[in-house]
């Protein structure tokens, strides 16, 4: 456990069936603005408590990310999700009559050297008009601090405190919840909590994205295929999902073998090889794009991801949460962020449900 100069005089939580928190509010800091830090947040400032959210990006939304290149749009990132635990599913239908998330009837198989098979039907959901819109959702009636990159903690007599790039601090707070990557929350944790080693020991894998944009339609019959035999692991015509430019634009997603082996290479030489590798793969003779960009994800996938919901560790009042602990999705990032507001609160059991409207809360 981390070693604590003094005990934080934080208020004590009481779970009642309402979920109330009793007492002084809380002060949790919430460090990463992802889809599952905004989903701790969200929780835990409609169960009462004084919620800061923190992100070193120029926006919310982690890996729910959109690249604009007029005329051309990418969702470079997460691609789409899928609602199986009835929690995201009614969070889903929510964001649905908000707006914000709309089904994708997108054609949807896979592809292995020019062969393509249309795959099991599945109701496939993306945000609207960009995979962030979710993102910028449940940020809404949050205190959300961006461009704000947090280095380090420090236990004082009253609490936490965070420090930024710029050795700025904030503070104090009564608990701390780390929706990073497990690399980035061991680092952050290191010397200040169990977790950090815990965190440590999951390998997330990279993954190079391609965005290209054309001025004609591909000649292949499919909206997006899972690709086998490839550098490529993933391609998807992003223009045909709901609410995006016209434009036809393509994204291109590298398994995680090829992305780690190729991760230090300049995007020039990736964008090379992953548009030769679309054309082996579709077996189709493209046209030139006229826009072409990359992007490298560091840390992307689990090579085996947990399913423990969230990480906790209740003396120091640090709670870890992402997709990672979930396994591995959207709707796991969703789930692991409200099982962190859960361990945060004590309740053991489900906090106040999120489908109301952005901002709502005491």
């Amino acid at each position: 456990m981390m070693p604590a100069e003094e005990s934080s005089p934080a208020s004590v939580v009481r779970p009642a069936a309402a979920v109330e928190v009793c007492g002084p509010r809380w002060r949790i800091a919430v460090v990463g603005a992802g889809i599952a830090g905004l989903t701790a947040a969200r929780a835990l400032h409609a169960c009462g408590c004084d919620v800061r959210v923190f992100d070193k990006g120029r926006g919310v939304g982690g890996r729910t990310a959109v690249r604009r290149a007029p005329p051309f749009e990418f969702d470079h990132g997460a691609q789409y999700f899928t609602a199986r635990d009835p929690r995201f599913a009614r969070e889903v239908r929510a964001w649905q009559s908000a707006g914000v998330a709309a089904i994708w009837p997108g054609r949807i198989g896979s592809l292995e050297r020019g062969t393509w098979r249309a795959g099991s039907p599945q109701v496939r959901h993306v945000g609207v008009p960009a995979m962030n819109a979710v993102a910028k959702h449940l940020a809404a009636g949050l205190q959300v601090t961006t461009e704000t990159r947090i280095t380090r903690l420090a236990r004082t007599r009253r609490g936490w405190r965070l420090f930024a790039d710029d050795a700025s601090g904030v503070g104090p707070f009564d608990a701390v919840a780390a929706a990073l990557p497990a690399p980035q929350a061991a680092e952050l944790l290191a010397g200040r909590s169990a977790l950090a080693e815990q965190a440590g020991r999951c390998v997330l894998m990279p993954c190079w994205a391609v965005m290209l944009g054309f001025e004609q339609a591909l000649p292949v019959p499919y909206d997006g295929a899972f690709v086998r035999g490839s550098p490529l692991a993933w391609v998807a015509r992003n223009s045909a999902k709901p609410g995006r430019s016209s434009e036809e634009a393509w994204i291109l997603h590298a398994g995680p073998e090829w992305s780690a082996a190729h991760l230090d290479d300049p995007p020039d030489r990736v964008i090379d090889a992953l548009r030769a590798a679309l054309a082996q793969a579709t077996g189709a003779e493209l046209p030139d794009p006229v826009h072409a960009a990359a992007h490298r994800w560091r840390y992307a996938l689990p090579s085996v991801p947990l399913q423990v919901g969230a990480l906790w560790d209740a003396e120091a009042r640090v709670a870890v949460c992402g997709d990672w602990c979930q396994g591995a999705r959207i709707e796991g990032a969703f789930l692991s962020g409200l099982a962190a507001a859960e361990r945060v609160l004590g309740t053991g059991g489900a906090v106040a449900d999120l489908a109301g409207p952005p901002g709502a809360g005491p």
